[in-house]
């Protein structure tokens, strides 16, 4: 399935040439693995953290293309929408993988929030692999999604491979 495949699952999605909504956006550097939704897109994970719910990869395997696409899609801004976002998870996780879902541990922090720091992580890592650090004037440009990936893609039980992708596709380095 392409990403246009994607967002024609659902009448209400962007139509081709549309904007697709930040908080759906599909990065280039998972192109290889969440074209079908097969694996839990970043953007996804975002909301997960958000509403605190941890999802495991064989639970996501067992939603429908609809399922996981209707995640996608589905903002998870505001408080209402990430109760409702959070209420759709855990039924679809009791009717598709018959379990129930398990709470992540409360966020100490949410440094992907904060567009005038740059998360320490995130210099530490780059330095790690001979790639300069975000700017302060690029990290402030970033979105809350890239910024939460850049810091996602420095976490030990990551795979990691990604960073550098990240990096070029953001703009962060040529």
């Amino acid at each position: 399935m392409t990403r246009a495949e994607i967002f024609e699952l659902n009448p209400a999605a962007p139509a081709s040439g549309d904007i697709v909504p930040p908080h759906a956006q599909l990065f280039a550097f998972e192109d290889d693995f969440v074209a079908s939704l097969r694996c839990i897109p970043m953007a996804v994970r975002f909301k997960l953290d958000r509403v605190g719910v941890k999802l495991t990869l064989r639970q996501w395997s067992r939603f429908t293309k609809e399922d996981r696409h209707r995640l996608l899609m589905r903002s998870c801004e505001t408080p209402t929408e990430i109760a409702v976002w959070r209420a759709v998870l855990e039924e679809l996780v009791i009717v598709r993988a018959g379990e129930l879902a398990k709470p992540l541990p409360p966020l100490e922090s949410t440094p992907w929030e904060d567009a005038h720091s740059i998360a320490p992580i995130v210099v530490r890592y780059a330095a790690s692999v001979g790639a300069p650090a975000p700017t302060q004037s690029q990290w402030a440009r970033l979105s809350v999604l890239q910024r939460f990936v850049l810091i996602k893609l420095t976490r030990d039980n990551h795979d990691n491979v990604n960073f550098l992708p990240a990096l070029h596709e953001f703009g962060l380095v040529r």
